[in-house]
Formats: structure tokens, sequence, C-alpha cells
């Protein structure tokens, strides 16, 4: 199945990289890929797939029924780029101003298309029936796996019955091409915004003693404070961080003002804690607020929750893993603390997320997500393609 499946792989490459390559050249935003659903759309056109579109708007499903007895697995990849201006000097750089594939998105997208026409050449040693999901939105919440979710992508439907496993790949610029990296259990942490406006009299700076309070000094003990709700409160065997990183004191050098904004980041790998360390925070911005006579508001946005690997569909891909690119090219991932909303996928039904290695320092392909600079050595299509589908036919392994 390795060999046959590899041949397959082989005979995409080239149609992959293309489909990269114009995916690439013509990003767009979340819940904004209009365009690339309809490219995506016409490449699954002479498939022997039912496709569903329009899903949260942009998003896709294809179903494919295999010949052989198996069970309904879903595949995912995600559309949606950056608001970042690309500095690749590619020859399909983005075409779109400030607007750039810096995550990868481009070879997710690609890699399941190429998937998909794989599995299609090859539906007799299929098992079961798979679904192809190209979701919009990752980048931003309320995230595009939530909204699918809420529109029935994982419940039977006339085309195929409810998803038992659901498995997703993202690029890595850290691991190199060849090399796929996989994490069982808590992998990647929740992530919240926390949003804060201090509100007090505001004044002139040289007459703090005149005022009823000073709001720069308010936010600044607020910082320092909430950095008690990690150290302080945090089980230590719990990781979690909370950053703030953005102060907003719009006054002057003479100038104490009225109101001062914060914004920042709490991140957790425990979903218990989480939402406890929520209660903590609001208790510390008021209570600190308060002390020193101004008033607090507080929004904490609720983001992804933390993205839990399932033991027997991380087991599958380890072992698919060594079998497809060799024992020494599967890597043992620690947590990562970036946030990624397939884990909202993960609290429903079993699965596993896992890295695709994609940079080559030798080539000079060693920037890191989310940069202007991002690209992947396009070797990783190859692996991308034909492992998840193997990935797809080995559920006896």
């Amino acid at each position: 199945m390795v060999r046959r499946i590899k041949r397959a792989a082989e005979s995409v490459y080239d149609d992959v990289v293309n489909i990269r390559r114009h995916i690439h050249a013509h990003p767009e935003l979340a819940f904004e890929e209009y365009e690339t659903a309809r490219f995506v759309l016409s490449h699954l056109e002479d498939l022997p797939v039912t496709v569903q579109s329009g899903i949260a708007e942009t998003g896709i499903v294809a179903t494919l029924h295999g010949e052989r007895p198996g069970p309904t697995q879903l595949l995912r990849a995600d559309m949606d780029a950056l608001p970042i201006k690309e500095e690749t000097g590619l020859p399909f750089s983005s075409t779109t101003e400030g607007v750039m594939h810096a995550c990868g998105h481009d070879v997710h997208t690609a890699s399941l298309l190429g998937t998909a026409k794989i599995l299609s050449s090859i539906q007799d040693d299929v098992p079961g029936t798979v679904r192809f999901l190209f979701q919009p939105s990752e980048e931003r919440l309320p995230g595009g796996a939530k909204v699918m979710i809420e529109e029935g992508v994982l419940e039977a439907n006339d085309a195929g019955p409810a998803p038992h496993v659901a498995f997703a790949q993202h690029t890595t610029p850290e691991l190199r091409v060849g090399k796929i990296g996989v994490c069982r259990d808590t992998y990647m942490a929740s992530a919240d915004e926390i949003h804060i406006t201090i509100r007090g009299e505001g004044g002139h700076a040289a007459g703090p003693h005149e005022l009823s309070t000073d709001t720069v000094l308010t936010a600044s003990q607020v910082v320092v404070a909430l950095q008690s709700v990690v150290s302080r409160h945090c089980p230590p065997d719990v990781p979690s961080v909370l950053s703030i990183g953005r102060l907003i004191a719009d006054g002057a050098t003479n100038v104490l003002p009225e109101t001062v904004h914060l914004e920042g980041t709490f991140r957790a790998m425990d979903e218990h804690w989480r939402f406890r360390a929520h209660d903590i925070i609001r208790r510390v911005v008021h209570h600190t607020a308060e002390a020193l006579g101004a008033t607090a508001e507080l929004e904490i946005r609720v983001g992804y929750p933390a993205l839990i690997n399932h033991p027997q569909p991380t087991d599958r891909v380890m072992v698919a893993a060594r079998n497809y690119v060799g024992a020494d090219n599967v890597v043992t991932l620690d947590p990562w603390f970036a946030s990624e909303d397939f884990a909202f996928f993960l609290q429903r039904i079993p699965g596993c997320f896992y890295r695709l290695g994609t940079g080559n320092k030798e080539k000079g392909i060693s920037s890191g997500l989310h940069t202007p600079t991002f690209d992947v050595d396009e070797e990783s299509l190859r692996i991308g393609c034909g492992f998840m589908a193997y990935l797809a036919c080995s559920v006896d392994v």
C-alpha cells in the first residue's frame, strides 16, 4: 500500500504544486475565501465525490465512498490567509496587497486536494468513507471549525455516516522536509483574549495628588498584579501563560488620561484551570483598580480550547508515519502554546493533529510561521498529500 500510494502521490505532485502556488498567489482572509472555495470546487469536479459547499459561507465538504468496509474519517484543511505583507520574492508571491499565506494554509489545502485525487484513483483500496473538509477562518474567532460543526459537518447526512475520527496536519518550518511530528495528549493551548479599560478622572500630570486616581499607575499595577494569576494560582503541573501585549495610555508628558486600554492573551493546557483562571483575572483586575480609586471594565473573549490528541488515533498516526517516512523521520513533539481551532473537532470526536516538516535551511527556507518571509520546501507536498492518503487507508495499523 505504501508503494502504491507513493506512486499515486508522484503522479499528482506537479498538479499539487501548481494548486499550492495558485492559492498562495491569491490569498483571502478569514471568512472571505470565496475565490479559494471556487478554485477548490473546480478541482473536485472530476472526482467521484459528493460535494457540499457554502458551509460557514465558504466551507466545503467532499465525500468519497471507498470500496472496502471501514469507518468514516474526516480529513481537514484550512484555507484562510493572514493580514501580512509578503516579502518572500517568490515568483508566485501574493497578488493581494497586505494579505499572505504565512501559515501554510495554501499547503494544507493543496495537500488535501492531492489526497482526494490519490484516494479517488485507488478507490478500490479505500476503507469506509472519507470526508474531505476545506475550512474557512482558522485564524480568526470564532473559528471556522466551530461554525462548520454548528452547521452539521460532524453529523450523518445524505452523503454518508457521521465521521468516527478526524485528522489534520500543519506545516512546520522547524522540522526539516521529510519529517512528521506528533505529540500525544495535550498538544496546543487554549487562547482567550483579555480586553481591559481603566477609567479615572484624568488631568494635569504635575498634580496627581489633586486627582481621584492615576489611570496609568493603576494600569501598570494591574499588569503586575495579573502576573500572580499564573505564578500563585495555577497548579505547577499545568502549563499556562498570561501576557499583556498592548497598553494604550493616550495622554502626554503633562497629561494623565481619563482612560487606559490594556489587551493581552491568556493560554492554558487545561480546560478546568482555564475557566477558573477567568474568575481570578476578573477579581484581580477589578479589586486592583478599586484599591487605587479607578474603575475597570473587563472583557474576556473566549477563544479556541486546548487541543488534545486522542491516544488511539495518535498511535495510528505514529505507526503510519513510521511506515511511510521511516522511523528516523518521525519526531515526538513538545507541547506548543499556539492555538488551533481543530481543537473543536477533537472535543467532539477522536482524532489527531500532527505536523508536516516543511523547512530546509540549505535552501534558505527557515522563516517562522506568521512572518512575511515564510515559505516551504515544496518537496513537502509529496508527503503532505501522500501520507494523509496512506493514513486514511491504514485503519488496521
